[in-house]
């Protein structure tokens, strides 16, 4: 074989070895914030949002059996409501707050303080994953952050707490979930948009069918496809090249 055809078949395996290595870099970042996490479906000030929290399975030989989240007191959400789940029991928990708070023009000292779904059967097992999802309003003052901590329970004992705060730098280990309310949107006519899908999110708290699902998790979508596009252009440049020195050959 010619040094030219060693060149290029030199190449064509380096190539396909740095499309490899990028889908093993790639794939796994979609996969590696494997925590309990909320997705809402809107953060409008003063509005009503559907609130998500995605709660995987991450042991390999017990199944997750209780998820309890906390809600905040400082600004306290004075109606929260759950959409049914098969096989989940959900509690919504009132106490006391620390101190009176205005909300909507009323002062509350008590509100609900944290929702608890049990498993009534054989719960979340490995690699699955739940949804479970809040009907939650009026939200707070815009750039309110509300952090949502959550706790995972599984059969065999084990209690993971997602409860660590992100103040900036890396990621903690068991970040909690949160959020940052938004400025309220203005529809036509200057009208606070926000509210307008009250009723819709009321009726996603009861399971009407018709309601919006959350967004897909469009990041991962897009790593995961380009780390699958640059294995296949690899793969075709491999093949190219090989053929080439094939009839070179003859």
């Amino acid at each position: 074989m010619s040094a030219p055809r060693h060149a290029r078949a030199r190449a064509a395996s380096a190539l396909t070895s740095a499309a490899l290595a990028a889908a093993l870099v790639l794939l796994p970042a979609s996969t590696a914030s494997a925590h309990v996490r909320v997705v809402p479906e809107s953060t409008a000030a003063g509005g009503w949002t559907v609130l998500t929290f995605r709660v995987p399975n991450e042991s390999a030989s017990a199944a997750t059996t209780r998820v309890t989240v906390d809600l905040p007191t400082a600004t306290p959400l004075s109606s929260v409501s759950t959409r049914p789940v098969a096989g989940w029991t959900a509690t919504v928990e009132e106490g006391a707050l620390p101190e009176p708070v205005e909300v909507g023009g009323a002062t509350l000292t008590r509100a609900p303080v944290r929702v608890v779904w049990t498993a009534d059967g054989d719960g979340i097992g490995d690699g699955e994953f739940e949804e479970f999802a809040l009907s939650v309003g009026p939200l707070p003052d815009a750039g309110t952050r509300l952090v949502l901590p959550a706790h995972q329970e599984y059969d065999d004992g084990e209690v993971v707490d997602w409860d660590e705060v992100a103040d900036g730098g890396a990621e903690p280990e068991h970040p909690a979930p949160e959020l940052t309310t938004t400025a309220a949107a203005q529809g036509h006519g200057g009208h606070d948009a926000a509210g307008a899908d009250t009723a819709a999110d009321e009726a996603a708290a009861s399971g009407d069918a018709s309601v919006r699902e959350p967004a897909a998790d469009v990041p991962s979508r897009v790593l995961g496809a380009l780390a699958l596009a640059a294995g296949v252009a690899a793969l075709v440049v491999a093949l190219r090249t090989r053929r080439r020195g094939s009839d070179a050959a003859r």
